[in-house]
């Protein structure tokens, strides 16, 4: 049988992956356009197409995220018919479908009416049966004049304070109308006068800058247009899950890939009863590990979305020494801290009186002066030390959010964590530790304010660090990827290794993955970008030098991140190269904003970047320096892919990037991808495909796809000689090894490979991305790599 006709073989429901292809579906990209990729991908070598969220969504929505109905497929998709008709020519094919879930929360979207169970909540308020869905505090904003204790719904969402723009407010029948917005009226109050009829609803609209302080539903992060799901509501779940859970049951989604866990009340809860209600369905988690945090051992789940893997492959094939020279650099040009001192900032300013963040702070100081207004023995703790002590520990909490379960111990590592975050504090301190690891006893309110904050540390952790932080600090941008740490740049091989063991033993199924729909720079452009620490004083002159061409930028920060941008995308046009600029500027929140955005800022970053790409004596320089580095890029490139195919766990591969891909930050990494020019080329038989980096990557991913299901255990090797630590290597069971060159600009600056082996156990083997074959023994390195600086090594023919 041949490895294609092996890839063919049915599947039996349930089985983990091989390895799985990202789609991103959207209005560009349906369901029939997959339907009609399936041969190609089929003939790649994966198992699983994983398909990004299906269920209704905002009309034109290009990722899904924001769901307006749990009940049906997606019409812009295709519908339910088009993912059946998916699923029956994936099973032909020997293939299977992984959904994406997004239990977290679902849109407000415009008009509302597009969520149904939301605006029968506006419309009857906290007496709705949608009522329990939505994570809404009714207790913090007064309710209607004629139930002012029952609480209504904050929706900040005017474009000025509601005196300026009551004139712009129409009464149409039963429904308030404010632009594209549309509201429903509780019953009765159609034919009052605006300021009565308004201050009847059960909802209160209100300028949308009062978000941050008085928000009283939680949301997706800082998204007002993403509202919290109750999933940990039996009724909810089954409610929010009932359409997936009879596909699955039908046989037409195979697995789940679960969005943002991190989000929910009780993570572990609903993973029980998600694995209960599917009978163990194969199952990834989004949840972000944080420097040597693991993920808990009694999650029912087969592991993450492979952030953990991407870290450690990128970390091993970058200069560990050249990144703090970089860094240094950048601190001297730019006078900037160091990474953690800026996403320890990142999460002050967003847990801050004002910040970003504030509303929810609020709540849980609220929650904790319910709880000591019910206990005498707790009574007395001022809400602005509540509040302080809360803005400690969240702010100095190292990883995304503590485990705690109300009425379980809490976790070790979570009683460290809390304990090192806020080790002070006096009375209140020590009570706001008790109530964060579940210490104080139950009650509604302590088991709330628990769930509660772990919910709110994952908010501050992905806000703070990643959308914040690791957009202002631009020392080196290959490391600013989701769970990284760019203050410690580079893992050693030997961590590499361990790290595979621990994978092998205890997560064998978890997905690993290199770029994603959430990456902000995919692995090719990190690959070339990573190239930069291995010459960081070239690097740093080449800069001058462009500096020197271009004129000063309005801002250092900026430069760094406008110089490494177009390394990384280079070429790259002035709208991509704009765009990303400009987000990265407000993520950054120095010196603009999405929420205060300087427009005379920005539009000088705009012309400046602009004028950097309209520069004709700048391009030729800028295409000769991305040329110097192409060749240790491509080892890069090379080396991370064959390490992500061939490690333990289940490679995950986003759309197209079986090629060189060089994107940005979304939306600019989430355009369709032509399958179909990718099928042509994949029949193409090219006698060399050596010097053309499509065709020798797209070679090699097929080629490891088919081998993985020959895969046996992991064991590092070493290899021995001057250049050995430009080696990483290891066996996948005893008949396949996998090679990879690291550091390829030291390895040839320093003299090659100069006579360093690896030793080759018994027998004959064939390195099948060259199909040359070698003996037993010692191979010297530098013939192993004459023609790819990566090896993938058979034993046999």
């Amino acid at each position: 049988m041949t490895s294609a006709e092996a890839s063919a073989q049915p599947r039996p429901a349930g089985a983990a992956p091989t390895a799985s292809y990202r789609l991103q579906l959207q209005p560009g990209f349906t369901l029939r356009d997959a339907e009609r990729a399936v041969p190609y991908l089929a003939a790649l070598g994966v198992s699983h197409l994983h398909l990004s969220p299906l269920l209704a969504a905002v009309p034109g929505s290009t990722h899904g995220y924001d769901t307006v109905d749990h009940g049906r497929i997606s019409e812009q998709l295709g519908g339910e018919p088009a993912l059946r008709a998916l699923a029956a020519e994936a099973r032909r094919h020997g293939l299977r479908l992984i959904a994406d879930v997004v239990p977290n929360h679902m849109a407000l979207p415009v008009p509302e009416q597009l969520n149904q169970p939301l605006w029968q909540v506006l419309r009857d308020g906290p007496d709705s049966p949608y009522a329990p869905w939505f994570d809404i505090d009714w207790t913090s904003q007064p309710g209607p004049w004629d139930a002012p204790e029952r609480g209504r719904l904050l929706l900040p969402l005017l474009g000025g304070r509601l005196g300026e723009v009551l004139g712009e407010l129409a009464v149409d029948g039963e429904v308030l109308r404010y632009h594209d917005h549309a509201f429903p009226l509780r019953p009765g109050t159609a034919g009052l006068p605006l300021p009565e009829l308004l201050a009847r609803q059960w909802y209160r609209l209100a300028w949308w800058e009062l978000a941050g302080s008085e928000l009283n539903y939680r949301r997706f992060f800082t998204v007002n247009e993403l509202i919290a799901v109750r999933v940990e509501v039996p009724e909810v779940f089954e409610a929010t899950h009932r359409t997936l859970l009879r596909l699955h049951a039908d046989g037409v989604l195979d697995g789940f890939r679960i969005d943002h866990p991190d989000g929910l009340a009780d993570p572990l809860g609903y993973l029980r009863r998600l694995a209960a209600a599917t009978g163990g369905a194969y199952t990834v988690v989004e949840k972000i590990l944080t420097g040597p945090e693991r993920l808990p051992a009694d999650w029912p789940c087969a592991g993450t979305t492979g952030y953990d893997a991407l870290r450690r492959i990128d970390g091993v094939l970058t200069d560990h020494l050249g990144a703090e020279r970089l860094v240094a650099a950048y601190r001297h040009d730019t006078g900037a801290g160091s990474a953690s001192e800026a996403a320890r900032q990142g999460r002050a300013e967003l847990t801050a009186p004002h910040g970003e963040l504030a509303a929810e702070v609020d709540r849980l100081v609220r929650l904790a002066r319910r709880i000591c207004a019910a206990e005498p023995a707790l009574a007395d703790h001022a809400a602005p030390d509540l509040r302080e002590a809360l803005g400690e520990l969240l702010t100095a909490y190292p990883v995304y959010r503590p485990y705690v379960r109300p009425g379980e111990p809490a976790p070790p590592e979570a009683v460290a964590d809390v304990e090192a975050a806020l080790p002070g504090g006096g009375a209140t301190g020590e009570l706001v530790r008790g109530l964060a690891l579940g210490r104080l006893g139950r009650s509604a309110a302590k088991d709330e304010f628990c769930a509660r904050f772990g919910q709110t540390a994952s908010a501050v952790a992905a806000k703070g660090v990643e959308d914040t932080a690791f957009y202002r600090w631009n020392a080196l941008l290959s490391l600013n990827e989701v769970g990284g740490d760019p203050g410690h740049p580079g893992v050693r091989p030997a961590d590499f290794h361990h790290w595979c063991g621990y994978l092998q033993e205890s997560w064998p199924h978890s997905m690993t993955a290199l770029s994603t729909h959430d990456t902000k720079r995919s692995a090719d452009a990190r690959a070339r970008l990573a190239v930069l620490a291995e010459l960081p004083e070239r690097w740093a002159a080449e800069c001058a030098a462009w500096m020197t061409a271009a004129g000063p930028c309005p801002d250092r920060g900026s430069a760094w991140l406008l110089w490494q941008t177009l390394i990384a995308a280079w070429p790259v046009g002035p709208d991509r190269l704009v765009a990303t600029v400009l987000k990265s500027a407000r993520e950054a929140k120095q010196r603009t904003s999405w929420t205060a955005p300087d427009e005379r800022f920005e539009h000088a970053l705009a012309d400046y970047a602009r004028g950097v790409a309209a520069n004709p004596g700048l391009h030729p320089r800028i295409d000769g320096f991305v040329r110097t580095l192409a060749p240790y890029a491509r080892s890069n490139s090379l080396a991370a892919a064959l390490l992500h195919l061939t490690v333990p766990g289940v490679p995950d591969l986003y759309q197209g990037s079986e090629e060189p891909l060089h994107t940005l930050v979304d939306p600019d990494n989430r355009a369709p991808v032509d399958l179909g020019a990718l099928a042509v080329r994949l029949t193409d038989s090219p006698v060399d495909r050596s010097g053309d980096l499509a065709r020798e990557k797209l070679h090699l991913t097929t080629t490891a796809l088919h081998l993985r299901r020959t895969f046996g255990p992991y064991r590092p090797l070493a290899a021995e000689g001057p250049a050995a630590a430009h080696l990483l290597a290891f066996e996948r069971g005893p008949r396949v090894i996998s090679a990879v060159t690291r550091l390829p600009y030291g390895l040839e600056h320093s003299g090659g490979w100069r006579g360093t082996v690896l030793e080759l156990p018994a027998g004959r083997w064939t390195d099948q991305l060259t199909r040359r074959t070698f003996g037993a023994g010692p191979l010297q390195l530098g013939a192993l790599f004459e023609h790819l600086p990566v090896a993938l090594l058979t034993e046999g023919p």
